[in-house]
């Protein structure tokens, strides 16, 4: 039986008292003491259903057998080797393994320890392919506003969400934006979605205009973007319009994965759903669903061919690039999702969540939008619905919402500024691939009752 749990003070680790520097200085964390299945276990036994999957991490949950045989196994072998002397065989099938499925013309991996090294690699990547050819002139990145590509700096230029990137402004490269494709907040009353579609791809021509394509490198965007505006997906045709733009020019597309892919969307590669194919392409949470820090960039024959045959290296590199640990690990994953077709599964769980949503949620006034693919969804909270008038920021409803789910122990992902990186909020829901009976109903109550709670607090 599940146990709701409430917050528990003796639970929290004083900050105060704390030498590790947390992402966020003064509130107190909960001490996570072990992981069962979809369920995190602090260490007082209170359970919480990990309905976010951590950051869209945990596709296994947290305790997958054949997962951590593999890295026990791996760790026995061989731990670590330099990847500028040796490869090994992890590395070499999981790279084989993820080629072998990915999205026509993409025929090199290069793996990381993360998402936003993914991102740092595929930029630089994607610079040195005009390098090698005399286009040193190329210097702009084009991607879209309310996107996220990660924390590092290079990541963050590209990205499009104000307040990630405010602080740091002056130390990013040089990059622009254009309009996501965001129906919720910018298709027409009498818009067709897919009129809409081809009116938001038709941005990215606008800008290529203003920068000139002989200076663009390329476009980079999520699938469906995650963290900043709560798993929205592209209209039908936009990324087939944005494919045609981006060959028409000469740039490259750069499709970034990191969190809607490894078959969170339904599908191995989230891109499969929109009938394209990247020239680079990122990957990281899924890969290795948090049993080892891994990422991975997976590259055109094209531009693999172009570097060997020029200077024949790529100059860029991590220590701890093609780790051989967090590629068992990520291999192991891998085969777990293929041989207990969870593919299928997340499409089956990712339906019946969404219907649950919708009925606990349909006529509820503070709920606009609510969105997503497979096991990868977001809620759009407002203040009126029919107004698309969101909570003012200082509400500061994305933390109230995030602390009554835990005190009634369920991990969900809000998240303010959805609109602009200032205004608005929404909740992303990722959850494991391997929920069990209840689980859905699970969250759907109890991510009712935290709205609900949360919205009380703030109403006048």
């Amino acid at each position: 039986m599940h146990r709701t749990n409430t917050r528990n003070q003796q639970n929290l680790c004083d900050s105060s008292l704390s030498k590790v520097f947390h992402r966020q200085c003064t509130p107190p964390l909960r001490r996570a003491a072990r992981g069962e299945g979809a369920y995190v276990v602090d260490s007082e036994g209170h359970r919480y259903l990990d309905a976010s999957g951590g950051a869209a991490v945990t596709a296994l949950g947290y305790s997958h057998p054949r997962v951590i045989e593999a890295i026990s196994r791996q760790l026995a072998t061989l731990p670590y080797v330099h990847s500028g002397f040796f490869t090994t065989d992890a590395c070499e099938e999981l790279a084989e393994l993820l080629i072998q499925e990915a999205p026509a013309g993409l025929d090199r991996a290069w793996f990381v320890s993360g998402g936003s090294e993914a991102v740092e690699s595929a930029l630089k990547l994607a610079r040195q392919y005009f390098v090698e050819a005399g286009e040193t002139q190329r210097k702009w990145f084009i991607s879209r506003r309310q996107s996220f590509h990660g924390n590092t700096l290079g990541a963050l230029a590209v990205g499009g969400n104000r307040w990630r990137r405010e602080p740091f402004e002056p130390l990013l490269a040089p990059s622009r934006q254009i309009a996501p494709c965001y129906a919720y907040r910018h298709q027409e009353p009498d818009e067709s979605l897919e009129a809409y579609g081809q009116r938001a791809a038709d941005e990215l021509e606008s800008m290529i205009g203003q920068l000139g394509a002989e200076n663009v490198i390329g476009f980079i965007a999520e699938p469906v973007v995650g963290a900043t505006a709560g798993a929205v997906p592209a209209a039908p045709g936009y990324f087939q319009r944005i494919r045609e733009i981006c060959d028409r020019h000469g740039i490259l597309l750069i499709l970034d994965e990191v969190m809607c892919g490894m078959g969170r969307t339904g599908t191995l590669y989230a891109c499969e759903q929109d009938g394209v194919a990247p020239d680079i392409l990122t990957l990281a949470k899924g890969l290795g669903a948090g049993y080892q820090p891994i990422g991975a960039v997976l590259a055109s024959a094209a531009i693999f061919e172009r570097l060997r045959d020029g200077s024949g290296y790529f100059q860029h590199g991590h220590t701890y690039m093609a780790h051989a640990t967090a590629a068992a690990a990520a291999l192991a994953v891998q085969h777990v999702i293929r041989e207990d077709d969870l593919l299928s599964r997340v499409r089956s769980l990712g339906s019946r969540l969404t219907l649950q949503l919708r009925e606990r949620f349909a006529d509820h006034p503070h709920v606009g939008d609510i969105r997503g693919r497979g096991l990868f969804l977001g809620l759009e909270l407002v203040a009126d619905r029919e107004a698309k008038r969101p909570f003012a920021p200082h509400t500061d409803l994305a933390r109230r919402i995030k602390e009554h789910a835990l005190a009634l122990g369920l991990m969900c992902y809000p998240m303010g500024g959805t609109i602009d990186g200032h205004e608005g909020h929404h909740i992303l829901l990722a959850p494991p691939f391997i929920l069990q009976d209840g689980d859905v109903e699970l969250i759907t109550e109890r991510l009712g009752q935290a709205v609900d709670n949360a919205i009380a607090e703030v109403q006048p």
